[in-house]
């Protein structure tokens, strides 16, 4: 495993309650964690769960096999996507 020097690691600081305080230094107890290691974790955990939340698109199975359709038999390009298209590749070439 390579080593991390002081330069890799960045700093975080928050101003909190008493109450919160006594509150994180009691879950970290629990979980044998320092407070930092507590509080790091969990802000981790809860960022990736905020980022899976809005990096993945979820559908019903309806809407999976109407996309799955669309994919397979895509509609006839109509006059407005045509012109839409037209209109970007003017956009392009300026």
């Amino acid at each position: 495993m390579a080593s991390t020097t002081d330069e890799s690691k960045a700093r975080i600081t928050a101003r909190i309650t008493q109450e919160m305080r006594g509150t994180l230094e009691q879950a970290a107890e629990l979980l044998g964690a320092t407070v930092n290691q507590f509080v790091v974790q969990a802000a981790y955990q809860e960022a990736q769960r905020v980022l899976e939340r809005e990096s993945v698109i979820r559908l019903s199975q309806q809407d999976a096999k109407k996309v799955f359709e669309l994919l397979e038999h895509p509609p006839k390009p109509n006059k407005q996507l045509k012109e839409a298209v037209r209109a970007f590749k003017r956009s392009v070439r300026a």
